[in-house]
């Protein structure tokens, strides 16, 4: 609480020195990052109400049970899957993933997620194609996905 505090008492002194200092471009700079954060909110706001309604219908016991310590390679591999076919921003997967580790999601599962929701594009590899061809565009999905259960792996060993 009292990092944000002085986070945001440090932002606002800041703010209030860019103003002084340059009304112009602070207030340019402010409706820049206003209209940056409306094309953001329809997103974070579905994206938000899906994570409402997926921790509401499963209990904390069937995402332990799906993804928790105990669910091995199956749980891995789920979350891998569910991770490279999901395209969510990263500021929504880290509060997602904190609250899946609070209904019981184990750390190897939610870092196999998190890896292969950043690194791999199965969305968006008909775009990774049109630019890069189809074999750079698999082979870089491919040894993402290797990487990101690798990465897993040896996050799971670390804090479990």
């Amino acid at each position: 609480m009292t990092f944000t505090l002085t986070f945001y008492a440090v932002t606002a002194s800041l703010l209030a020195i860019s103003f002084f200092r340059d009304r112009e471009k602070t207030k340019a700079a402010l409706l820049k990052s206003w209209r940056s954060f409306e094309n953001i909110l329809p997103q974070f706001l579905s994206v938000l109400m899906l994570i409402g309604i997926m921790l509401t219908l499963l209990s904390p016991e069937t995402i332990s049970l799906l993804l928790g310590k105990d669910s091995g390679w199956y749980g891995v591999a789920s979350a891998s899957v569910i991770g490279s076919v999901t395209l969510i921003p990263g500021f929504i997967a880290f509060p997602l993933a904190s609250a899946l580790h609070k209904s019981g999601a184990g750390y190897t599962q939610i870092a196999a997620f998190i890896s292969t929701l950043m690194m791999v594009g199965v969305i968006t590899i008909p775009m990774e194609i049109k630019f890069f061809g189809r074999k750079n565009a698999v082979l870089r999905n491919s040894l993402a996905f290797i990487f990101a259960v690798t990465d897993a792996v040896i996050i799971g060993a670390v804090l479990e």
